[in-house]
C-alpha cells in the first residue's frame, strides 16, 4: 500500500430542500387552508479518525465530496428528506487544515473523533408556517438555504511515543524489527526506509508502546534535501526521540559530529523538535571498531548517557527498550 501523508480534498455540503406552497383540498371539508410542509434539511460533510486507517491514500484519487441535498417539503404539511451526510474516514493523527487560509480547524487524535467542516443547509418553511389571523392563505414558502463548500488540506502525523532518528543505514529498521514484530524492508544499501514504519513494543506484561522508523536523515533535510525531509513532521508527537549512531560512520576526531548534525538537522526544521527528551544509542555494537567507538564518544561527552547495541546478538536491546519506555511514562529522558 502506497503511504499518503498529505492531500488536499474540495468537499461540499447539501442544500436544504425548499419548502412548499400547498393548500388543503378535501371533498366536505372547507376552508382546508394551508398545508406545505418544510424542506428537509442538507446534508453534512463529517470526517472521523478511525485506527483502522493508516494513510490518506484514497483521497490522492479522489478529492472531490459532495454531501446530498435535502428534498423539497410536501403538502399536508409533510416535511422533505433530509440529504445523506458523506463521512470521511481518515487515520488518527490527521489534522484538518482550510487550504485557502492556512487556519488548523481540528487535530483528529483520537479513535472515533470527528469534525463537521461544512454544515448542511437549512430546510425552508413551508406556507404552513406564515398562516396567520391576519394572512389566512400564504402563498409564499422559503427556500432552502445553500450548503457550504471548502477547501481541505489533510496533513498525516504519525501518533507514536519514540521516533527512531538517524542517518541512511545506521539500523534503524533492523532495531524495529527487534523489538516489535514491525517487518521494515531491510538491505545493504541506503534509503532502503522510503515510508515510516510503525512497530509496537512490549514492556511488561501491561505496558506497550509504538516506535516510529523513518527515512534516514542526510546532511541539509532541513532544507529539503533527501527523504527524510518529507517526514520531519511525524516527530512533531513523538514524545522522545532516540538518535541512533552507527559505529562504521564515526569519525575518531569528532566522534559526536553525527549527533551534533541531526540536531542541527532537528531544529533548523522546528525548534520544538531540538527541545524534545532525546536517547543516544550506538549500535551495530558486533562490529569490530564498535568498542572503540563507544569509547570515544564517551571521552568526548561523558555526561551524556549513551546506550550501546546490537541487533545482530541482542546486546543492549533489553536496555535499550527499558530506557525508552521510562522515558515516554515519565515524559522525560533519563539524566544524561
Amino acid at each position: 500500500m502506497k503511504f499518503v501523508d498529505s492531500a488536499k480534498i474540495q468537499v461540499s455540503s447539501g442544500h436544504g430542500g425548499s419548502g412548499c406552497v400547498s393548500f388543503r383540498r378535501e371533498k366536505y371539508i372547507p376552508r382546508g387552508g394551508p398545508d406545505g410542509g418544510d424542506g428537509g434539511r442538507g446534508g453534512d460533510v463529517v470526517i472521523e479518525a478511525v485506527s483502522q486507517k493508516e494513510t490518506l491514500l484514497r483521497f490522492h484519487f479522489n478529492q472531490h465530496f459532495r454531501a446530498g441535498n435535502g428534498q423539497p417539503g410536501r403538502g399536508r404539511r409533510q416535511t422533505g428528506a433530509d440529504g445523506s451526510d458523506v463521512r470521511l474516514a481518515v487515520p488518527q493523527g490527521t489534522m484538518v487544515i482550510d487550504a485557502d487560509t492556512g487556519e488548523k480547524l481540528c487535530d483528529l487524535k483520537d479513535q472515533g473523533q470527528s469534525f463537521v467542516p461544512c454544515r448542511g443547509g437549512r430546510g425552508g418553511q413551508g406556507n404552513a408556517r406564515f398562516a396567520s389571523s391576519t394572512n389566512r392563505s400564504p402563498r409564499m414558502a422559503q427556500p432552502g438555504e445553500e450548503g457550504q463548500d471548502r477547501r481541505l488540506l489533510l496533513e498525516l502525523s504519525l501518533l507514536a511515543d519514540a521516533g527512531l532518528v538517524g542517518y541512511p543505514n545506521v539500523g534503524k529498521s533492523t532495531l524495529i524489527s527487534r523489538l516489535s514484530a514491525a517487518r521494515p524492508k531491510i538491505a545493504d544499501y541506503p534509503f532502503t526506509t522510503l515510508v515510516p514504519n510503525l512497530g509496537v513494543v512490549s514492556a511488561g506484561e501491561d505496558h506497550s508502546f509504538v516506535i516510529a522508523d523513518l527515512p534516514g536523515l542526510i546532511d541539509g533535510a532541513s532544507g529539503g534535501a533527501g527523504l527524510g525531509h518529507r517526514f520531519l513532521k511525524h516527530l512533531g508527537r513523538c514524545s522522545v526521540l532516540v538518535h541512533v549512531l552507527d559505529p562504521s560512520r564515526m569519525d575518531p576526531d569528532d566522534p559526536v559530529r553525527d549527533l551534533e548534525a541531526m540536531g542541527k538537522e532537528l531544529k533548523a526544521y522546528d525548534p520544538a523538535l531540538a527541545k524534545k527528551p532525546k536517547l543516544v544509542a550506538l549500535g551495530k555494537m558486533d562490529l569490530p571498531q564498535g568498542q572503540a567507538a563507544l569509547a570515544a564518544f564517551r571521552k568526548a561527552k561523558p555526561r551524556t548517557r549513551i546506550l550501546a547495541f546490537s541487533s545482530f546478538t541482542s546486546e543492549g536491546l533489553e536496555e535499550l527498550r527499558w530506557a525508552m519506555w521510562k522515558a515516554i511514562s515519565k515524559g522525560t529522558a533519563p539524566p544524561r
